[in-house]
């Protein structure tokens, strides 16, 4: 059942009643989440992440399978990869363009994602790029991005370091405002920290046509995150999170410089800080024990990929109530913030296009 809506050229684009991305979190936006956003009227990415062929494609068609007798939501359907990885094999990506349920949009993040944005623009797919600093936004532009994704490093997972990156409520703005100068027709989504209604109307207010919802989504009952890491999560605090490269050396990605990782700050990871070049002259000992407790589900050693909403996330509903919630508290800030607005006649004359 879809939200009330609210009004966005994101939401007019795909024929959204919620101007809300589903983050393309790999390994946990698989095909039932992705179907449950698309239905509840969301703009919904499954989590390529990596570009593993099998596993994309298994998702990717559960989604479409689940979609076929809502024509509406299988419009809302799209994916996410890691741009860099896509250099190393385009396999799962090669796939995705040649099915006959067209992806919505493709998100492209961490990388050079130019040669990507050409490929998908040749087959007329809207290409959705994630930045993390004004600096990497004038290449994407020139190279025909559709939409544009300001990450704050609030947000859960990987994102840029602390001493490079931005906050959200700081990029977002200045974003929107490089946007209206040079290429107004490129929308922009807000990504990194917003996981309620409050989140979604201030990243409205900021300048956004929407916003990217990953940490709230991980913690739904149709992620596939394990529970035991979802109840952990919940009573965690924004407090309890961390930035770095450890989880990415204990679980062997290599990933390139400027980007780490956010997750919840437990026993192994503070083992690690502070000795990280020690971990990654030698890190055997110390990710057998971390496999180890993956495979037990010791979430005092396992990670944790949650960003610094997570002192906001106190539950784990489904996606249809959380999409539902999350538009229904938007809306009704949104309105009572026009209080402001100037009057005539004791009626509002400026109506925001959102409402």
């Amino acid at each position: 059942m879809e939200s009330t809506r609210l009004h966005t050229r994101l939401s007019r684009q795909f024929g959204l009643s919620a101007p809300l991305c589903l983050a393309p979190m790999a390994l946990a936006s698989g095909g039932g989440l992705a179907a449950a956003w698309a239905r509840s009227g969301a703009l919904a990415l499954v989590g390529g992440g990596y570009g593993d062929l099998e596993w994309t494609q298994r998702e990717y068609c559960g989604a479409v399978n689940e979609l076929q007798s809502t024509p509406r939501g299988l419009s809302r359907l799209g994916c996410g990869f890691i741009t860099w990885k896509l250099d190393q094999n385009c396999s799962a990506f090669d796939w995705l363009l040649d099915q006959s349920a067209k992806p919505a949009a493709v998100m492209l993040s961490f990388g050079d994602a130019t040669p990507w944005i050409k490929r998908l623009s040749d087959r007329g797919i809207p290409a959705i790029c994630q930045i993390q600093r004004a600096d990497q936004l004038m290449p994407l532009i020139d190279a025909g991005a559709s939409i544009i994704v300001a990450q704050g490093m609030e947000a859960g997972g990987h994102g840029m370091k602390c001493s490079l990156g931005r906050s959200t409520f700081t990029l977002v703005p200045e974003l929107a405002d490089i946007l209206a100068r040079i290429s107004p027709n490129t929308m922009l989504l807000a990504a990194g920290g917003i996981a309620d209604g409050r989140g979604l109307a201030a990243s409205l207010m900021l300048g956004a046509d929407g916003a990217i919802i990953g940490s709230r989504a991980w913690a739904t009952t149709e992620s596939l995150a394990l529970i035991g890491a979802k109840q952990v999560a919940v009573s965690a605090s924004g407090d309890d999170t961390m930035r770095s490269g450890i989880f990415d050396v204990l679980r062997g990605k290599e990933w390139p410089e400027p980007y780490d990782f956010r997750a919840l700050r437990n026993s192994l990871h503070r083992e690690w800080e502070g000795r990280e070049a020690v971990l990654l002259a030698d890190p055997h000992e110390a990710r057998r024990r971390y496999e180890q407790a993956v495979k037990d589900a010791d979430y005092d050693l396992a990670h944790v990929p949650i960003g610094e909403a997570v002192g906001t996330i106190n539950d784990i509903p489904t996606s249809a109530e959380l999409i539902s919630r999350i538009v229904a508290d938007a809306h009704e800030r949104l309105a009572r913030g026009l209080s402001g607005f100037p009057c005539v006649g004791g009626r509002l004359n400026i109506t925001p296009p959102w409402l």
